[in-house]
């Protein structure tokens, strides 16, 4: 099972919160939804934050009045899927002295037979361009410190590690990826680095928009297998701290 759960928010004040206000609200949500924090290796749940315009200074950031803002959360497994499809939230989300009106939910379901049987074992028309915005901060963990930079192989790499651990259905290891890394190539971009905050440290990710190519000599089962995991990445994220609110990732197609 996967869900990917995105609520609409806003604040009746300013609401004015620390730049790494991220965990607190990751604690908060795992509190209401009774999952365990911090335990797993690969997280099972992801966290956007608080996505939408704001402005920030000396540490700290500025929601403003009546401004929508969107916080997604999503499952990968069963247990942290079925927690946030029946979650029941209050009216108000309220946290480190700011208070957030909940104002709407969409739910988005899958799951991963249904993912595979869609894009692979049906064997549908293969799509050869991708193209993936990152609503926020993306990095990759790499000897010891993060590359905020879109390389193909990376985000399949991402992508690859999280299903082969969830999924029932192994798609493929290292050849893989390498077959990728070959083939697969960054078409375009147009993105810009940013700072994400924690509570000791933080991290550059970049944000905007990628576009892959995938070449017609590419065989179409690894094609789809692309196509897969990168619509799976909708509900995965890519890269590091996605339990946190890096790495959220949206998806169009192009043939």
């Amino acid at each position: 099972m996967l869900v990917r759960s995105t609520y609409t928010l806003t604040t009746e004040d300013t609401a004015i919160l620390p730049r790494s206000y991220h965990l607190e609200l990751v604690k908060r949500l795992h509190d209401r939804l009774d999952l365990a924090l911090g335990q797993e290796t690969i997280p099972s749940v992801t966290c956007s934050g608080l996505i939408g315009r704001c402005s920030g200074a000396q540490g700290f950031l500025e929601f403003q009045a009546g401004e929508p803002y969107q916080l997604i959360l999503t499952g990968l497994d069963e247990g942290s899927a079925k927690a946030i499809a029946n979650a029941e939230f209050p009216d108000t989300l309220e946290f480190l002295g700011s208070k957030f009106s909940v104002r709407d939910r969409t739910d988005e379901r899958s799951s991963y037979e249904e993912l595979y049987s869609l894009w692979v074992a049906t064997e549908p028309e293969t799509e050869r361009r991708l193209n993936l915005e990152f609503l926020t901060p993306t990095s990759f963990s790499q000897q010891g410190s993060h590359l905020p930079l879109p390389v193909p192989a990376l985000m399949f790499r991402s992508w690859l590690e999280r299903w082969n651990h969830f999924a029932p259905i192994y798609l493929g290891g290292d050849e893989l990826i390498g077959y990728l890394q070959q083939f697969v190539h960054l078409r375009y971009h147009q993105i810009k680095t940013r700072s994400f905050q924690l509570p000791r440290a933080f991290v550059t990710g970049f944000v905007g928009n990628v576009s892959l190519q995938i070449p017609y000599r590419v065989e179409p089962i690894v094609a789809n297998v692309a196509n897969l995991l990168a619509r799976y990445a909708v509900f995965s994220g890519t890269g590091v701290k996605t339990r946190l609110g890096m790495g959220q990732t949206e998806l169009e197609i192009f043939k």
